[in-house]
C-alpha cells in the first residue's frame, strides 16, 4: 500500500514539474517597468528630456517572440502628471546592448496608460534583455526612432510608485529596504 501511494505521489510530483518546467521554458523574460531620467543611454537610445515616472508597469518576452508591455500611469510629473506632447508608444527589445526589434505604435492615453502586444524577431537567448518604452508620436509627428521614456533594467526612482505606494512593504507589511 505504501508503494502504491509513493508511485502515486511520485507520478504528481513530476507530471507538476513537467507542467512548470513547460510553462518556464515559455516564458523568457519578464521585468517591471519604471521611467527614465534625461542623460541615459541605452543601446544607443538616448532617454527624453523629462523625467517620466510610471505608476506600474512590467514587460513579458516569451521564447517565440511575443512581447507584451503594460503601462499604468507613465507620466510628466513636471506637467502635473499628464502625458505632455507624448500620445503614442512603441516598445523595442535590447539584448546584448543592441535593439534588436520594435514594435508599431499604440496610443497613451491621457492618463499614461497603454498596451503594446506585439511579435517581433527576438534572438534566443536573448542576453543582457531590456526593453524601452519609446515616445513613438509627440506633438502629431511619428518619431521611428524616438527617445525612450520607460524601461526595464533601470533603477526605480524616488518618484515612481506603484498603486498602493508601498513598493517597498511586503505583503505583510514589512520594510524590505
Amino acid at each position: 500500500m505504501k508503494r502504491a501511494i509513493s508511485t502515486a505521489v511520485l507520478g504528481c510530483v513530476l507530471a507538476g514539474m513537467f507542467a512548470v518546467g513547460t510553462m518556464a521554458d515559455e516564458l523568457s523574460f519578464f521585468a517591471p517597468v519604471v521611467g527614465s531620467n534625461p542623460g541615459l543611454t541605452i543601446a544607443g537610445v538616448a532617454s527624453g528630456g523629462a523625467a517620466w515616472v510610471v505608476r506600474e508597469g512590467r514587460a513579458v518576452i516569451t521564447d517565440d517572440g511575443r512581447v507584451r508591455v503594460e503601462v499604468h500611469g507613465l507620466v510628466l510629473p513636471s506637467t502635473g502628471g499628464t502625458t505632455g506632447p507624448v500620445s503614442a508608444v512603441s516598445a523595442s527589445v535590447v539584448c546584448a546592448n543592441t535593439v534588436v526589434a520594435t514594435s508599431g505604435a499604440v496610443s497613451l492615453s491621457p492618463t499614461g496608460d497603454a498596451e503594446i502586444r506585439a511579435r517581433l524577431a527576438v534572438p534566443s537567448p536573448c542576453v543582457g534583455a531590456v526593453v524601452l518604452v519609446r515616445a513613438a508620436v509627440v506633438n502629431g509627428t511619428a518619431l521611428p526612432a524616438g527617445p525612450f521614456i520607460a524601461a526595464t533594467g533601470i533603477a526605480k526612482g524616488a518618484q515612481d510608485n506603484d498603486a498602493n505606494d508601498n513598493d517597498q512593504n511586503d505583503d505583510h507589511g514589512h520594510d524590505n529596504r
